[in-house]
C-alpha cells in the first residue's frame, strides 16, 4: 500500500471497494429481506401491534452507534471498526434467528442494529477517504450495485424463507455471509492510517446514547398506545431526552476530543442537510415499513409476491443514484439533485394517499417508483455535499452524522407513523384480535374479513396522508442546500506535510 500522501492505484482502489461492498452487502440485504417477513414474524411472536418494535429496536441502537463508530474510526482507523461492526452484526443476527419470544427478538435486533449502524457509517467514511468528491460519482456504481443486488435478492429470499422454510432463516443467512465479509475485509482494507493520540469521550457517548434512547422509547410507547402522548411517562421521557441532549451539547463544547464536534453545525451545508435527513429518514424507514402489511393483508399476495411488488422502490433508488453520481462526476454540480429528488418523493407520497383496498398494483408501483427515484437522488448527494464541505479531520464523524440523523428520523418516524396506523385501526372498531396474523386475513369469511381489509387499507392510506406535509418540509429544505466546488483530492492524497505525520508514522500505522 502507498504511504499517506500517495493516491491508490486502480487495482488497490478496486480491492478496497471489494471490502466495502462485502461488509455493506450484509446491512443492505438485511434491510431488504426483513420487510416482507415482518407480518409473519409479528404474527408468530407477538401480534401486529408490535410491528414497530422489530424495526425500532434496530434503528434505536444503529442510530446511537453511528456517530460513535465515525468518531472512533477517526482516532483508531477504519478497518478495525469496520470489522467490529461485522462481528457485532453477525452475533446479533444469530441471536435473532434463535429468538423464542418477542422480547428476545427485540433485544437481539438491538445488538444487530449496533453492527448495522457501524457498517453503514464506516462504508461511506472509507469511500470519503479514498475517492475525491469530484470523482466519487464515477464509483457510485460499486456501492449502488450492492443495493441493486440486495433490492432484488432480499425480497425474493425473504419471501422464499417465509413461504418455503422459516422466517428465522432471514437472520441465519447473515452468519455465513458475515464470515466471508470478515475474511475479505481482513485482506482488502489495509489502508494507510496515522493514529491520533486522544482520549475517547465516554461521557459524551453516554449522554448521546441516553438522549437518543429516551427520545425513541418515548415516541414508540406513545405511538403504540402504551402511554398517551400527554401522559406523565411520555412527558418525563421527552423532557429527560431534551435535558440530556442539552447537557451533551454543553459537554461537547468543553471536551478535548468530542464525539460530535459542535463546530460542524456551524457549517452551512451541514445545517441544512441534517434536518433534511431527518425528514427523509422518517419516510424511508417509517412510512414504507407498512407497505408489506398492505400488500399481504389487503392485496392478499404472498410474502414472495409482496417482495417483488416492493422492487420499484429499491430499483428506483439504485437507478437514480447511479445516474446521478455519474452526471455529478462529469459536471461537478450537485445542487439540483436534492430539489428534484425531494420533489419526486413528494409526488410519490401524494400518489400513495389514494391507496384503497381495490387500488391497482400498477398505481402502487408508480408511487413507490417515484419515491425510490427521489431517494436515490438525495441520499448519496447529501453525503457527498457534507463530506465535501467539512475539514478532513472531521470526515468520519461528519459522514456518520448524516447517517445518524437519517436513522434518528427513521426511528421516530416509525413510531409516529405507527401511532397513526394504530389510531386508525382503533377508530375503525374492528376486532383487533383478527389482526394478529395479517397473512391469514384473506382466508376469513367475506362478512368478517372485508371490514378488516378496509380498515387496514384506510390505516395505511392515512400514513401517507400524514407523510405529505412532512415530505413537503424536505422539499423546501432542499432549496437551501449550498453548492460548493467539489474538491479534486481525497484525504489519501493530501500531502504528508499537511497532515503533520511523517513517513515513519504512516508506515507504522498500515496494520490499523
Amino acid at each position: 500500500m502507498p504511504a499517506l500522501g500517495a493516491p491508490l492505484s486502480k487495482r488497490q482502489l478496486y480491492t478496497v471497494f471489494a471490502g466495502i461492498m462485502t461488509g455493506l452487502g450484509l446491512a443492505a440485504l438485511d434491510t431488504n429481506i426483513i420487510g416482507v417477513a415482518l407480518p409473519t414474524i409479528v404474527g408468530d411472536l407477538g401480534g401486529l401491534n408490535h410491528i414497530a418494535w422489530v424495526g425500532t429496536a434496530y434503528l434505536l441502537t444503529s442510530t446511537a452507534a453511528t456517530p460513535l463508530f465515525g468518531k472512533l474510526s477517526d482516532l483508531y482507523g477504519r478497518r478495525m471498526l469496520f470489522q467490529v461492526a461485522i462481528v457485532t452484526f453477525v452475533v446479533g443476527s444469530l441471536l435473532c434467528g434463535i429468538s423464542q419470544t418477542m422480547m428476545q427478538l427485540v433485544l437481539a435486533r438491538g445488538l444487530q442494529g449496533i453492527g448495522g449502524g457501524g457498517l453503514f457509517a464506516m462504508a461511506f467514511t472509507i469511500i470519503g477517504d479514498v475517492v475525491p468528491p469530484r470523482e466519487r460519482g464515477r464509483y457510485v456504481g460499486f456501492i449502488t450495485s450492492v443495493f441493486a443486488a440486495a433490492s432484488v435478492a432480499g425480497p425474493l429470499l425473504g419471501g422464499f424463507f417465509v413461504d418455503q422454510l422459516d422466517w428465522r432463516w432471514i437472520f441465519f443467512i447473515n452468519v455465513p455471509l458475515g464470515i466471508v465479509a470478515l475474511l475479505v475485509t481482513s485482506s482488502a482494507l489495509r489502508l494507510p492510517f496515522a493514529r491520533r493520540e486522544a482520549k475517547v469521550d465516554y461521557v459524551g457517548a453516554g449522554l448521546l446514547v441516553t438522549s437518543v434512547t429516551m427520545l425513541i422509547l418515548m415516541a414508540t410507547w406513545a405511538g403504540e398506545g402504551t402511554y398517551g402522548w400527554t401522559s406523565p411517562v411520555t412527558l418525563a421521557m421527552g423532557g429527560g431526552s431534551l435535558l440530556v441532549a442539552a447537557l451533551f451539547v454543553v459537554w461537547e463544547q468543553r471536551v478535548e476530543e468530542p464525539i460530535v464536534p459542535m463546530r460542524l453545525f456551524g457549517n452551512e451545508v451541514v445545517r441544512v442537510v441534517v434536518p433534511m435527513m431527518v425528514v427523509l429518514g422518517s419516510m424511508m424507514f417509517g412510512a414504507s415499513a407498512f407497505m408489506p402489511v398492505f400488500l399481504q393483508a389487503v392485496d392478499g399476495v404472498s410474502a414472495t409476491q409482496s417482495g417483488l411488488l416492493l422492487l420499484p422502490l429499491m430499483l428506483g433508488v439504485t437507478i437514480s443514484s447511479i445516474s446521478t453520481g455519474r452526471i455529478t462526476a462529469i459536471t461537478g454540480r450537485y445542487k439540483v439533485w436534492p430539489i428534484l429528488g425531494t420533489g419526486l418523493a413528494l409526488l410519490g407520497t401524494m400518489l400513495l394517499t389514494q391507496l384503497e383496498a381495490d387500488t391497482s398494483r400498477w398505481y402502487t408501483s408508480l408511487g413507490l417508483l417515484c419515491i425510490g427515484l427521489g431517494f436515490g437522488m438525495v441520499m448519496p448527494t447529501s453525503t457527498l455535499a457534507v463530506q465535501n464541505a467539512v475539514e478532513w479531520r472531521d470526515l468520519g464523524v461528519a459522514s456518520s452524522l448524516v447517517t445518524f440523523f437519517r436513522s434518528l428520523g427513521g426511528a421516530v418516524g416509525l413510531a409516529v407513523y405507527g401511532a397513526v396506523f394504530n389510531a386508525s385501526i382503533t377508530s375503525s372498531g374492528v376486532d383487533e384480535r383478527l389482526l394478529q396474523a395479517p397473512g391469514q386475513i384473506q382466508e376469513l369469511p367475506p362478512a368478517v374479513g372485508q371490514p378488516v381489509i378496509d380498515a387496514l387499507a384506510e390505516a395505511v392510506q392515512r400514513i401517507w396522508v400524514f407523510a405529505v406535509p412532512v415530505m413537503a418540509v424536505g422539499f423546501v429544505l432542499s432549496w437551501f442546500v449550498k453548492e460548493l466546488p467539489l474538491r479534486d483530492t481525497s484525504p489519501m492524497q493530501r500531502s504528508t506535510a499537511d497532515t503533520g505525520a511523517d513517513a515513519s508514522a504512516s508506515a507504522s500505522a498500515l496494520a490499523h
